[in-house]
């Protein structure tokens, strides 16, 4: 099944790339990698602000999460033209504001990377990865998330 049927079925429309918040570009391709820059969780284009542990649960945390992987995609699909050159989901690296309690991180980050495999599958969508916690994230939100990817 292809890249773009796996999203369709999925009810998934990729949003364009968002304008950068400061001093960065969303994406830079070295060679056959693409480094996505973090994007944080948004509901209605404005940050979604919380704090797992403190005023959000790790439900609510990895559905923010999931929204970020839509995200990034809709990024990785304008950095190569077509998510079908994606050979590869490399790496993911979650940053989760949280309280200094909380111990879910990597359910949350669960999230995003739950949805990669469902699209790309195993083979392609798999990765490695790291979840960690903060004291903040810029505008508030509650999940900041940035991927690299192999592309052919």
């Amino acid at each position: 099944m292809s890249v773009a049927q796996r999203l369709s079925d999925l009810g998934i429309v990729l949003p364009p790339v968002a304008v950068p918040a400061a001093a960065y570009v969303p994406f830079v391709q070295t060679g056959s990698l693409v480094f996505l820059s973090g994007h944080i969780a948004k509901r209605e284009g404005k940050p979604l602000v919380g704090q797992l542990g403190a005023d959000m649960d790790t439900a609510a945390g990895q559905a923010a999460a999931r929204a970020v992987a839509v995200d990034l995609l809709g990024t990785l699909q304008a950095a190569v033209g077509d998510l079908a050159k994606v050979r590869r989901i490399v790496k993911v690296l979650s940053l989760v504001n949280s309280a200094p309690t909380y111990t879910e991180h990597h359910l949350v980050t669960n999230g995003a990377s739950e949805l990669l495999v469902a699209v790309f599958g195993p083979e392609v969508g798999a990765h490695a990865r790291s979840a960690f916690g903060v004291a903040q994230l810029p505008m508030g939100a509650c999940v900041e998330i940035e991927l690299i990817a192999e592309v052919g």
